[in-house]
């Protein structure tokens, strides 16, 4: 039988947990809203992220990664290229197969899109915080990076 700190811990433990994912996804559309990336799904943002950081890939090679079938993936590269954001060339080993790749346009876009959430940010934090407050998010900032390091 749990004893009453013990309970009061867990509902502290639960109510930290369900504010923290509140947050972060209030955060990530502030800044998603930042970035200009407007009208494109996860899926298209995800494959060009993807592409960014691990280099050029085929459309099935991307759809293991994300987790669709290939033909749903084919719709995301498809609507990729005509926003003129990723473009194909032929394998050099493999002249079936096609090798996607970010486009300069791409590139261009994605430091942009950081260099306008980096910015509001900056802004919003010296806006919002006093100097000691800064303080505390920085090391609030290291308590949560513990959430997710390994």
């Amino acid at each position: 039988m749990e004893r009453p700190a013990e309970d009061s811990r867990s509902l502290l433990v639960d109510g930290l947990a369900r504010d923290l994912r509140s947050l972060a996804g209030k955060l990530k559309r502030r800044l998603r809203e930042q970035s200009g990336a407007g009208d494109m799904s996860l899926s298209q943002i995800a494959v060009l992220l993807r592409l960014e950081k691990e280099g050029p890939a085929t459309t099935s090679s991307l759809a293991r990664a994300e987790g669709m079938r290939p033909q749903s993936m084919g719709a995301v590269i498809a609507a990729l290229e005509n926003a003129g954001l990723i473009a194909g060339r032929p394998d050099p080993h493999d002249g079936r197969r096609i090798i996607l790749s970010l486009t300069d346009t791409c590139r261009t876009w994605i430091e942009q899109g950081r260099a306008a959430r980096q910015d509001w940010l900056c802004r919003t934090i010296e806006a919002r915080f006093s100097p000691a407050e800064q303080e505390q998010l920085a090391a609030a900032l290291g308590l949560l990076g513990r959430l997710v390091d390994d």
